[in-house]
């Protein structure tokens, strides 16, 4: 059974089976079963309203499936209503469309939700990292926090380290081979506004961009480059739903990441045509032929400060790669094989 609480059933009538059951109970005294999902709809309710709200159907749900509706796009990264526990995510987009759920999207989210609740058995899963594969004692310590000037005070050629993220879209055929040359350039668009919204808080600059992938630098910071870590795993878990409502893709495809860090001759953006630099060469070759999508690579080369201690366990040791030792995250697993 599908139960919806929302102040405004009308709108939401026609986009749900004829079942579906719109409460008139509060939230906290709803007692959902295994085979039942829960959505909260967002729209009549404050910022604050809506964050208890969330809470609360977290609380009361446990680990039955749920989802949240937010018609007005309100809700700013959907990637961390998954993270908490969400199987399902209705936002603008899906109702510009004027899409239906239907028995296959229902089976769909509670499917999702049984793979949360399951651990796969799988070694790349559940091998995890210790610190004596050397993923720890890199050795290479981050300069003084006032080594980096800024974005606006930086001087062209003027050495520094950076953290770099290449970043690309790989689909499970090519999509130069599935789109046209005008809607391709659209998802390339989408997809490197999307980056630079989630890379906010790691202060990072788009610095190369080839129109597909692209190439972030990151201050040689510690908080900057675990926000963006986490910025990137969140983006590879709400793939999926990206992919269709953001892209409008009706193909998978899935985010490909990849992080390194050395030194560089800075030159602004736009203007980096003749940078020569061993570091820009590694990562574009680690992030083109090495990375794989669905998974955020890393070097051997990071500071030893760069991984928070609450994400080293979802990396797993993947040998080396022209002569550095390199690191996957685990291999996140889809209600549906997604690619």
């Amino acid at each position: 059974m599908i139960y919806i609480f929302t102040k405004k059933s009308s709108a939401l009538q026609n986009v749900f089976p004829k079942d579906t059951v719109f409460a008139t109970w509060q939230l906290s005294k709803h007692l959902p079963s295994s085979s039942d999902i829960t959505y909260v709809d967002i729209s009549g309710f404050s910022g604050e309203e809506a964050k208890k709200m969330l809470v609360l159907v977290k609380k009361i749900c446990n680990d039955t499936p749920w989802g949240i509706i937010d018609p007005k796009g309100n809700v700013r990264d959907p990637a961390l209503l998954f993270i908490e526990g969400a199987s399902d995510y209705l936002g603008q987009g899906y109702f510009k469309d004027d899409k239906k759920i239907d028995a296959k999207r229902t089976t769909a989210v509670s499917a999702w939700r049984k793979v949360l609740m399951r651990v796969p058995e799988t070694q790349d899963v559940l091998e995890p990292i210790s610190s004596e594969d050397g993923f720890l004692k890199s050795g290479v310590k981050l300069p003084a926090a006032n080594t980096f000037p800024g974005w606006k005070k930086m001087q062209s050629v003027k050495a520094l380290p950076f953290y770099l993220l290449y970043c690309s879209l790989q689909g499970k055929t090519a999509l130069d081979m599935r789109l046209q040359e005008k809607a391709l350039a659209n998802v390339y668009r989408k997809f490197h506004s999307i980056l630079t919204n989630n890379f906010k808080e790691g202060d990072a600059q788009l610095w190369m961009d080839s129109g597909k992938d692209c190439l972030f630098l990151l201050p040689p910071k510690s908080q900057c480059v675990s926000s963006v870590i986490g910025a990137c795993i969140s983006l590879i878990l709400a793939a999926p739903q990206i992919v269709m409502e953001s892209f409008g893709l009706n193909i998978p495809a899935n985010f490909i990441f990849a992080l390194h860090y050395g030194m560089i001759n800075y030159k602004p953006p736009g203007k980096t045509g003749t940078v020569v630099s061993d570091a820009v060469n590694s990562i574009f070759h680690l992030g083109s032929r090495k990375a794989e999508a669905g998974r955020l690579t890393v070097t051997g080369d990071l500071p030893d400060a760069s991984i928070p201690a609450v994400l080293q366990d979802m990396f797993s040791p993947c040998g080396e790669f022209e002569g550095r030792k390199i690191w996957h995250t685990k291999k996140f697993f889809y209600a549906k094989p997604w690619m």
